[in-house]
C-alpha cells in the first residue's frame, strides 16, 4: 500500500492504494475528474524526493507528494 498526498491549493485528503509504478498511480488518479487537470502541472516527489519517471517502481509505504506549481517571491 502506497499512499498519496495532494499539497497546497488542490485540496484532496491524502489516499491510500495498491500501485506497482508511478505509471499505475497516474492511471488511477486520471480517473478523478478533480485531479486531471492538476496533473499536468504538477511535480512528483517519492519519499520526498523529485522524480519523472513514470516506470519508477514502487514498494510498500511508499509516500507520493504531488505537489502543484507555486508562484512568489
Amino acid at each position: 500500500m502506497i499512499k498519496v498526498e495532494f499539497l497546497g491549493p488542490i485540496g484532496k485528503a491524502p489516499l491510500e492504494m495498491e500501485a506497482d509504478t508511478l505509471a499505475d498511480v497516474a492511471a488511477k488518479l486520471k480517473t478523478d475528474s478533480q485531479l486531471s487537470s492538476w496533473l499536468e502541472k504538477c511535480a512528483v516527489a517519492l519519499n520526498d524526493t523529485m522524480v519523472n519517471d513514470l516506470s519508477t517502481v514502487l514498494k510498500d509505504g511508499d509516500k507520493i507528494s504531488i505537489l502543484p506549481p507555486v508562484c512568489g517571491g
